[in-house]
């Protein structure tokens, strides 16, 4: 398989958690658990894309790579495009956006991406999904869903509920019968030359729409592979109650990593 290098784009202001990177969780900045895990892939690299000094000082005693990046990125992928350039990466290497707020992702999945990008030369993008299990998370539009076409390649992200049971949600709409619906996870993928080219892109119709970014690579003419999850995906922190959940799962395990 190609190189891979994951990259963890931190940015240090949160409308709801400010100084979220740095948050403690049992005695480490959650930042740090985060990196510990990618530590924990295949991967041959481990960079933090941070735009904050503070991140810097905090990942400084685990002689983590950092690199602080330009603070007016509209998003993580352009980070990560800057990381790319800015390392010299191959065209063909692949590059694992792991975010800064997942402190629970477990290895293996950051490992099931990258694989599944390097399977398909086709591809530029690579992502995972999970199957979804009850009406309540299909309707809910802050959950992203994808369709997938024979071969695994992503049809359409919807923060709807796709694809719609014409018949089945008019006769019985609380009830999932089959796994035709998918979470989408954001944990992807990407070669490193798309990413030169992803940055020079304006927004899509359909992306500002949605408001999912991965539609403007779709508007593009770009294939994203999607891999269903091998392991469970634990939900990231957004909010202070998400935050409280991480701390009593790590606790549970004796604070280990």
């Amino acid at each position: 398989m190609n190189e891979v290098v994951v990259v963890i784009p931190a940015r240090y202001d949160s409308s709801r958690l400010p100084g979220k990177p740095l948050l403690d969780i049992h005695g480490e900045p959650m930042i740090a658990r985060v990196w510990r895990r990618a530590c924990q892939s295949g991967a041959t690299r481990v960079v933090v894309a941070t735009d904050d000094e503070r991140i810097e000082s905090a990942m400084r005693p685990y002689e983590a790579e950092v690199m602080l990046t330009e603070r007016d990125h509209p998003s993580g992928t352009d980070r990560l495009a800057e990381v790319a350039v800015r390392l010299g990466l191959d065209a063909d290497t692949i590059v694992v956006n792991v975010q800064g707020d997942e402190p629970l992702i477990p290895a293996s999945l950051i490992d099931q991406v990258a694989r599944r990008l390097a399977d398909d030369a086709s591809a530029s993008i690579a992502t995972l999904a999970e199957p979804i299990g009850n009406v309540e998370t299909l309707f809910n539009p802050n959950v992203v869903k994808v369709v997938r076409d024979l071969y695994g390649r992503a049809l359409y992200f919807s923060r709807a509920p796709v694809p719609w049971d014409r018949e089945g949600f008019a006769q019985r709409p609380e009830h999932l019968e089959t796994d035709a619906w998918l979470r989408h996870i954001g944990l992807y993928a990407y070669r490193a030359g798309f990413l030169a080219e992803y940055v020079d892109w304006l927004p899509s119709p359909l992306e500002q729409l949605e408001q999912l970014e991965q539609l403007r690579a779709m508007h593009h003419g770009h294939r994203i592979q999607v891999a269903l999850a091998c392991e469970a995906h634990p939900a990231g922190v957004d909010t202070q109650e998400d935050l409280e959940r991480v701390r009593r799962l790590i606790a549970e395990e004796g604070g280990a990593t």
